[in-house]
């Protein structure tokens, strides 16, 4: 997986590679399917979770 972050004085480029036997990322198959994630979702994402966690504390 990789991850381009545009921020005001440049870009940040996030890399991780999922091991074959703990899991596969879930992508988006249309493109009517991709969403804006939050900072949160993305972490979760990175540790191999599901980016939608029902049981998630919510903040505002």
């Amino acid at each position: 997986m990789k991850v381009l972050l545009r921020e005001p004085d440049g870009y940040v480029l996030l890399y991780k590679r999922l091991n074959v036997a703990q899991g596969r990322y879930r992508w988006p198959r249309k493109r009517s399917e991709a969403q804006a994630i939050t900072w949160r979702q993305l972490d979760w994402l990175l540790n191999g979770l599901d980016v939608e966690q029902p049981k998630a504390i919510q903040t505002s």
